[in-house]
């Protein structure tokens, strides 16, 4: 009994010595060793990740009007225009082509984040169609990343891949916001709560005002570069401010569908909530 009662004791030890080994060399205070470590409210973490891309971009818009005006809003064939468009205000000068990457850098992590809570959110919501909750979260990372890829390549330094990143950024876009419509269209069957129906009528208004404002920005594009008269280029620039801003508050939705929810890090003993 001896000998076993040893050689158990020495084998605790050898286990608890090997455990300290592959512990990470930080302290944490008794009481919370084991716990809770951070706690964020959704509603906090939503407002932060679209305010990053929208105080970056209202920066560099109202930096271009007051410090680069002139060439920011220059035209192929010069005519009058008295906005810059987005890739000429995002990445035509600095310091504004530094300030739009570095909040878009920092916002992609997040918003992939948001983008696999609303996989799991949209999969116990209809365990029968997994394959449409996982296309439309292909569909939202796809346009995370291309959203990266037009950030990062601007249209002054390779105009081809810019424009390439841009067309993927919109059809992954809006069809990543139809496609949630759709997904949403068929809790109808069940009682919406208030903050649902409010989500869901934003979505709906979001993606028909968003599509609208993408197609006539493409037909004030053609008129300008078919006909180039003053002004035209003016209108394509607001309606393409108009696209970005709805696809942001698109986005912001996420304040509803996740309004009671937290974001925890804690031990896997701890109650985990997104």
């Amino acid at each position: 009994m001896g000998l076993h009662a040893g050689c158990a004791s020495s084998a605790r030890r050898i286990v608890r010595r090997r455990w300290r080994m592959h512990q990470l060399p930080v302290a944490f205070p008794l009481e919370r060793a084991g716990g809770l470590l951070f706690r964020l409210r959704f509603t906090t973490f939503a407002v932060v990740t679209v305010g990053c891309p929208l105080f970056g971009f209202l920066f560099c818009v109202f930096w271009s009007l007051l410090f680069n005006f002139e060439e920011t809003t220059a035209t192929h064939c010069g005519v009058q225009n008295y906005l810059p468009s987005i890739s000429a205000a995002i990445g035509g000068e600095t310091p504004q082509r530094y300030v739009w990457r570095f909040f878009i850098g920092i916002h992609s992590a997040p918003r992939l984040l948001v983008a696999v809570a609303y996989l799991h959110y949209y999969q116990g919501l209809h365990p029968s169609r997994l394959l449409r909750c996982a296309v439309n979260f292909l569909l939202n990372t796809l346009e995370i990343l291309f959203l990266l890829l037009l950030t990062y390549v601007s249209s002054s330094e390779n105009n081809d891949i810019h424009k390439i990143a841009f067309c993927a950024f919109m059809l992954f876009s809006l069809s990543h916001m139809f496609l949630t419509n759709n997904i949403w269209g068929q809790l109808r069957r069940h009682p919406f709560t208030a903050e649902e129906q409010k989500s869901y009528f934003w979505k709906k208004s979001l993606s028909v005002f968003n599509l609208g404002t993408f197609s006539l920005s493409l037909l004030a594009y053609y008129w300008h570069n078919e006909y180039c008269q003053p002004g035209v280029y003016t209108i394509f620039s607001l309606l393409e401010y108009l696209v970005v801003l709805s696809n942001m508050a698109f986005h912001m939705t996420a304040w509803w569908d996740f309004g009671n929810k937290e974001l925890l890090v804690a031990s896997p003993n701890e109650v985990k909530r997104i």
